[in-house]
């Protein structure tokens, strides 16, 4: 399948892996790029820039295809210094980056001198709109459905997508609530030129968390997930736990982040996903977890996408047009 995307990232099929913090390794991100989609590392996943430029190293010896490394700047609490990060980035010869959190502006002339394409997460047409004048290569429109953070404007995809297709020249990929071929098509026609998928490759054989967590996903329906930080103006959608029951009420009461950082911090969610209790902390899924109903490989998992959205273009659509 040829789209802008595809031949904007020298890819095979209009698939992301999009960055998933703690999973986001090196063999996840090489078995979704060894597909003909595009897998994705997660710099922050590792403590140090030199443990960064080790894991793009394994990454690279694993596929001779093309792979992300995603750098989210801003939302973590301890500190980093993302302008070595950014360095390891650049001097690898990784060529596609996918940022998220704040403006990549601070880093863009540097990935431009390297030749770096780079994808902007946003969650709301004028933050695409500004990526896009900052130069970046596409933009990755995040739906109200998807994990993590899904922004404060409560826009899902429907109409997100859209709506940013209306006014971006550049390629989008669409993010959120995506999980099988259907959605893939869905996204092409509301304008998007590509998914990215977070949730979906959490539940597939090479994902680097628990069996247990991988069987919840599978297990969960469409309403089995949580909106958390409301009142911090820092939304996150989660899967509905006892942690996150427990994090709405402290908000309900007016309770202070302080409060729930115990609860949803980073260790907290390590434990959930290499133990399994995923009543340990705090678990990341969207809501298209509901649509998950086994644990492929990624092979398996991309290679049934495109089967199936060819056989909703070629055939199911393709009869509903009169000649």
């Amino acid at each position: 399948m040829k789209t802008r995307l595809t031949e904007l990232l020298g890819i095979e099929k209009p698939i992301i892996c999009g960055g998933m913090m703690r999973v986001g390794t090196a063999e996840l991100a090489a078995a979704v790029s060894n597909t003909g989609a595009l897998g994705t590392m997660t710099a922050l996943t590792l403590p140090t820039p030199e443990l960064l430029r080790e894991e793009i190293k394994k990454c690279q010896s694993l596929t001779d295809k093309p792979f992300a490394v995603n750098l989210t700047v801003g939302v973590v609490a301890s500190e980093i210094n993302y302008d070595d990060y950014v360095d390891v980035i650049c001097e690898s010869g990784v060529k596609i980056v996918e940022t998220a959190g704040r403006s990549p502006e601070p880093f863009m002339e540097k990935f431009n001198a390297h030749g770096i394409k780079v994808i902007h997460k946003c969650v709301a047409v004028r933050h695409a709109l500004k990526a896009e004048r900052l130069g970046v290569a596409a933009v990755s429109i995040d739906g109200f459905e998807c994990a993590g953070h899904p922004g404060e404007e409560d826009v899902p995809g429907l109409v997100l997508i859209p709506a940013a297709a209306n006014k971006i020249s550049i390629p989008i990929v669409a993010s959120g609530g995506i999980a099988d071929g259907r959605g893939l098509v869905a996204a092409l026609a509301l304008g998007a030129d590509g998914i990215n998928m977070g949730t979906r490759f959490l539940a597939t054989q090479e994902a680097p968390v628990h069996e247990n967590v991988k069987k919840a996903i599978v297990d969960m329906n469409e309403t089995q997930t949580s909106l958390i930080f409301r009142s911090y103006k820092n939304t996150a959608r989660v899967y509905k736990n006892s942690v996150a029951t427990k994090v709405i009420e402290i908000e309900k009461a007016g309770g202070a982040f302080s409060e729930v950082h115990g609860l949803v911090s980073g260790k907290m969610q390590d434990i959930a996903w290499t133990t399994g209790d995923v009543d340990a902390g705090m678990v990341t899924f969207g809501m298209c977890g509901g649509l998950v109903e086994d644990v492929p490989t990624c092979k398996e998992l991309v290679d049934d996408i495109m089967s199936d959205a060819n056989q909703i273009i070629n055939e199911r659509l393709a009869s509903m047009v009169s000649s």
